[in-house]
């Protein structure tokens, strides 16, 4: 399973000074998507994202359009969240000549917290049983930064 460091933004920020001056190399995993919290990927897998999820996963829209109708849910916005979900890596987006179709790409998360540090790691499954890339380009909120470890 691929997995996930949150890091603080200060040793984040400590980290990347290293490596601009050249005292160390970049971590393979830098270019990677990354959370900036475990709470950052609760707040994306609302209940009606996570119905969401279910319908890409169980009924496999052929476009956006064909699951905005199995939802009900306006195109715009489902484009919107889409989006969102395509970022984090829990879904991807096939062309089918000049339409796009969402499907799965993630089976299971698992969230491994570190009661004691901020060492917690996020872990992903495809629905083929590998490991998968979850993460989420991050915002500028302050607290917390998850990096691929």
């Amino acid at each position: 399973m691929t997995s996930h460091k949150i890091q603080d933004l200060r040793s984040l920020r400590e980290e990347m000074k290293a490596v601009a001056r050249g005292d160390r190399p970049a971590p393979a995993n830098a270019a990677k998507a990354s959370f900036n919290s475990v709470e950052a990927v609760v707040r994306l897998l609302t209940p009606e994202n996570r119905q969401l999820l279910a319908i890409i996963r169980d009924r496999k829209p052929q476009s956006v359009a064909a699951l905005a109708e199995m939802t009900g849910r306006a195109q715009p916005n489902l484009t919107r969240t889409l989006a969102k979900l395509e970022a984090a890596g829990f879904i991807t987006m096939q062309a089918h000549g000049r339409r796009k179709a969402p499907s799965a790409a993630v089976k299971k998360i698992v969230v491994e917290i570190d009661p004691y540090s901020d060492h917690d790691r996020l872990r992903g499954l495809s629905p083929r049983g590998t490991d998968c890339k979850v993460g989420h380009r991050s915002s500028s909120r302050p607290s917390r930064s998850v990096s691929r470890s």
